[in-house]
């Protein structure tokens, strides 16, 4: 259960589990920002007109379009070669 919970995703992901947290903190916080000036602009349409989309399309290309994807540290093991298959 500890495996699941706290390490099997963040090596899916070619990351530490200090590593992962970084990202998905700094993903969480610019999601907070992002709600957080959507409600302004419901209430005051003439402000954050773009800033809750800005930060969406920044966050799209830090997650998806812009990702670096690493390779494994432990070279020669199982997961390396997968990794090397699936990235060559």
């Amino acid at each position: 259960m500890f495996r699941k919970l706290f390490i099997s995703h963040p090596q899916s992901v070619n990351e530490s589990y200090l590593e992962h947290m970084g990202m998905a903190s700094s993903f969480g916080w610019a999601m907070l920002k992002a709600s957080c000036a959507c409600f302004v602009h419901a209430i005051v349409p003439g402000l954050c007109e773009r800033t809750g989309s800005t930060i969406i399309r920044d966050l799209h290309g830090r997650m998806v379009t812009n990702r670096v994807v690493k390779a494994p540290c432990e070279a020669g093991t199982d997961e390396a070669m997968l990794w090397l298959a699936a990235n060559i």
